[in-house]
């Protein structure tokens, strides 16, 4: 009877022992984590117009190897499931929908493109699953307020648009300006983006928009429409293969104006190179990371640690393309992120820590560059620098630019 009692008293006391722990200490889990494994899916456009973007997923996926053979985090292995949309949102609307229901992912992570991300975000915000660094910087894409669950990467697109609209003012202040766009949310925002940054001076300056569809073979016609407009400047919002079409029909026309390229079809790799390095030089972008084709770079500890990764998990590769820099970032910040939450892999603590960023620090982010989020301002990269193109890589100049506008 005394044995019983002592061990009733023992019982008790770590009962009290246990439940007097902070409840961080708890494990918790939605659908997709367990002790042992989180579950994360992706879709990605392995094939289709913006097949240049396959090599962000790639190196995702080979970063979280990387991570699983170190470990896991916290002692859990991650298990990536990515499906190839083809940059068709129909098919994303289909994959993602497979995930959460089928697969039973906890979240979704760097669904890649504006397209893809705008198709499958009510269905996400509707579920409480996050739709985690979306690789879009549509401002719909960081905006808390209608859309909680959902945190885009990549720097809003009306903020680049208004840097660059500063740059136009100081600059080129007189420039007849002739817009390019892709006709979705992404061409839209950066439309906006400028009109804003240019404030009372837009409707004289801006003679011409040409918008075009994914599913367009060129855009030879849009951009011989603008030049016929008169312009100087050639403001070009689009991705890798429509932006590379256009750097050579320029070229081919014998057209010189100031090409700003956005920074979505600013890959060498992927857009300059394909269009031809020795037309492409002087052109204009913006980037908030390093560039490994950039001597300055060469002895920095982040890209050395890049290279080591990309020889031993992803060989094939094309170590100098930003694609793959991007990639190995976004990865890099899930990471983060996902040991942020200890324990707690609740959907709702993912999203807690994803919009509680303090002075975070990426491994290839420009010197001078913090990440900072909050629950009004879900804004992951509002800090930029300036580039030109001199024929082999990017040459950045100016100072830093922090966008401190409306966050959508």
């Amino acid at each position: 009877m005394r044995n019983g009692i002592l061990g009733l008293a023992v019982t008790t006391a770590v009962a009290i022992g246990l439940a007097a722990l902070p409840a961080a200490a708890q494990k918790k889990y939605d659908t997709g984590a367990t002790d042992t494994e989180i579950k994360i899916g992706q879709t990605v456009p392995f094939s289709g117009p913006a097949s240049a973007y396959a090599g962000i997923g790639k190196t995702e996926a080979a970063y979280l190897k990387m991570i699983n053979d170190q470990g896991g985090i916290n002692g859990r292995k991650l298990n990536l499931i990515q499906y190839d949309d083809g940059y068709s949102p129909p098919r994303a609307v289909e994959h993602v929908r497979k995930l959460v229901e089928d697969d039973g992912v906890l979240i979704t992570f760097q669904i890649i493109g504006t397209p893809s991300n705008a198709a499958v975000q009510k269905y996400l915000n509707a579920k409480k699953v996050p739709q985690l660094l979306a690789a879009s910087g549509a401002s719909r894409f960081s905006d808390p307020k209608n859309a909680p669950w959902t945190i885009g990467f990549n720097p809003n697109y009306q903020s680049e648009a208004r840097i660059y609209a500063k740059y136009i003012l100081t600059n080129y202040p007189d420039a007849k300006i002739g817009i390019l766009y892709q006709n979705d949310d992404l061409g839209r925002d950066y439309i906006i983006g400028l009109k804003a940054g240019l404030g009372d001076k837009a409707a004289k300056m801006i003679v011409g928009e040409a918008s075009y569809e994914l599913t367009d073979p060129t855009v030879d016609s849009q951009i011989i429409q603008l030049k016929s407009l008169g312009a100087d400047l050639l403001y070009d919002a689009s991705t890798p293969k429509f932006a590379a079409q256009a750097i050579r029909k320029v070229a081919d026309m014998g057209w010189k104006p100031l090409h700003i390229l956005d920074i979505n079809a600013s890959p060498v790799s992927a857009t300059l190179k394909p269009a031809g390095l020795e037309i492409s030089k002087g052109i204009i972008s913006t980037n908030y990371g390093k560039d490994p084709a950039d001597p300055q770079w060469k002895d920095d500890a982040g890209l050395k640690a890049y290279y080591t990764f990309m020889d031993k998990y992803y060989p094939d590769g094309d170590k100098l393309n930003t694609i793959n820099t991007y990639g190995y970032s976004n990865a890099e910040l899930l990471v983060h992120i996902l040991r942020q939450c200890g324990d707690d892999l609740s959907r709702e603590n993912v999203m807690r820590q994803a919009t509680s960023l303090k002075n975070f620090v990426g491994s290839l982010s420009l010197p001078g560059m913090v990440t900072n989020t909050s629950p009004t301002d879900y804004r992951i990269n509002k800090q930029m620098q300036m580039m030109k193109f001199n024929g082999e890589r990017w040459e950045l100049f100016g100072p830093i630019i922090e966008d401190t506008g409306a966050t959508n």
